[in-house]
């Protein structure tokens, strides 16, 4: 296995996981700015505030995009074990 085919399954690597974690971050990162500006303009500093709506947005987010990211991860295992015979060469 060469260096650069090992570069090569190391960005895909990278990228796949960029794809996939996306749209969670985002979402909750979306969530947790507007709770915050709730909280900086009605003064409420409410720990649980900020928590649970997170939580439930990014399960809603899981439940709608996880067949998505199942699928995608399973198609990238797979052409990682296709390439196996391309390693031990």
């Amino acid at each position: 296995m060469s260096i650069g085919f090992a570069s090569m399954i190391m960005r895909d690597s990278v990228f796949q996981i960029l794809i996939i974690a996306a749209p969670v971050l985002l979402i909750g990162m979306s969530v947790g700015l507007v709770i915050s500006i709730f909280q900086a303009t009605t003064s409420i500093q409410e720990q649980t505030l900020t928590f649970v709506p997170k939580i439930i947005a990014i399960f809603l987010v899981l439940a709608f995009f996880g067949p998505w990211m199942f699928s995608s991860m399973r198609e990238f295992a797979l052409n990682i074990f296709r390439l196996i015979p391309d390693m031990a060469g």
